[in-house]
């Protein structure tokens, strides 16, 4: 690779790191070419981006980023394929569903808007992940459930709730 070269992939991912909040890093070695080439399908059709680049290249964009990746970049060692994605869990799902069809990337690490996962051992905890929308939306729900409760059962009682109060205003 020329230096002009390693300088655009140092850039490429350099603009990755600042604009993407969901980053994952995997281990595709023991993948053959055509199962690379699958599962770069399967994260396009998902609308993930994967890179592969060598690792000092990463370090450098990391630095240039100025991104706190500084626990993810104890797992850049050996090949390594990045993966951004818009939504926490989008590469998790991706990768739990390619790994059905047999060839297993590894996953090394992966950082969620500031936490950072070490180990394969965390994909299905990165899998059942929760966006901020689907929390605000339980919130929401969990909120308006009593009062809820309280409108049917005035609701439903309405005949006997009007004669209370009729009565009550008559003394």
């Amino acid at each position: 690779m020329t230096r002009e070269e390693k300088n655009n992939v140092v850039n490429e991912l350099t603009e990755y790191f600042t604009n993407y909040k969901f980053v994952y890093v995997t281990d595709s070695s023991a993948m053959s070419a055509v199962d690379t080439n699958n599962m770069r399908r399967v994260f396009f059709n998902k609308n993930i981006k994967m890179r592969v680049a060598k690792n000092t290249l990463i370090i450098k964009a990391l630095e240039k980023s100025k991104v706190d990746f500084k626990e993810l970049t104890d797992t850049l060692t050996g090949s390594t394929a990045l993966l951004f994605a818009e939504n926490a869990k989008d590469a998790a799902k991706a990768i739990s569903e390619y790994r059905k069809k047999g060839a297993k990337p590894q996953l090394k690490g992966a950082y969620i808007d500031s936490d950072v996962f070490i180990g394969d051992d965390k994909l299905d905890v990165l899998s059942n992940l929760k966006s901020k929308e689907d929390l605000v939306a339980d919130i929401v729900a969990l909120l308006q459930s009593p009062a809820k409760n309280v409108i049917s059962a005035l609701q439903s009682g309405g005949g006997k709730i009007a004669g209370i109060v009729k009565t009550l205003s008559e003394r």
